[in-house]
Parts: C-alpha cells; structure tokens; sequence
C-alpha cells in the first residue's frame, strides 16, 4: 500500500488484526473494511456540539436564592465567577453562549447578602477604630 492514505493503511491494519482473532467470511471483507476506514475518517472530522439556547421558563428557574444554575454543567453555585474563569468563559462571553439576558446575575442573592453584610460590619467597625483613636 505505497500510495495508500493514512486512514486507509490504518483501517487495513485495524481490519487485519481483527481477522486473525475472528472468523470473518471473505465476501463480507470488503464491506467490512470500507465500515472501518469511514469511522476512522469520522474521527477527523470534529463534531460541533450544538447548544440549544434555554428557555425564559429555564433562565428564571436557574436563579435561585441560594445558587445559580451553571448551563455549562448543570451544577449549583453561590457565585458563577470561578466556575466560568475555569471553563475559559468571561461572564459576557457565558452570556452571549447561552442567550442570557445582559443583567443576569453571577451571585446568588442570599450569598451577597451575606458579602455585603460581612463588609458593612468590617466597615462599621473600621469607623468605629478611627473615631476612637482621633479621641
């Protein structure tokens, strides 16, 4: 097979082996050849997957109190930031992946709450050390 393709020599190879372990009728060869060379052509050829947008039932269903929805995995998260930042995704770019509305949120609502809690306590007390220390 000199002037065979890569994927040609390959199936044969593929073909052959499996011939010596498996009784295989010779009329059936040639089919049998053609059926692997095309899988291993198959495999070249990179498969697109096609995201199929949410619906605005599904949108608002993602937004939960406690967790948003990842489209990406399906899994729950108090904040979408990191999850996306390790996908490769920027929030915009997530959004325009999945047909999100632009003032979708990326924190669940009960986690920023808390954040802005925590931080108006540390700035409440930071007020608090520079009033008593001017004294």
């Amino acid at each position: 097979m000199p002037n065979a393709s890569p994927s040609v020599e390959l199936a044969a190879k593929i073909l052959s082996a499996y011939v010596t372990r498996n009784s295989v009728p010779a009329g059936v060869l040639p089919d049998l050849l053609s059926e692997v060379h095309r899988s291993i052509a198959g495999l070249d050829r990179s498969a697109e997957p096609k995201i199929s947008r949410p619906t605005e039932a599904q949108i608002r269903a993602s937004v939960r109190p406690d967790a948003l929805i990842s489209f990406e995995d399906g899994r729950p998260y108090k904040t979408l930031r990191r999850h996306l930042t390790i996908r490769g995704l920027t929030p915009e770019a997530y959004k325009a992946k999945w047909g999100l509305p632009v003032d979708y949120p990326l924190v669940a609502a009960t986690y920023s709450a808390r954040r802005s809690s925590i931080s108006r306590q540390i700035g409440l007390s930071q007020r608090l050390r520079t009033s008593h220390a001017a004294e």
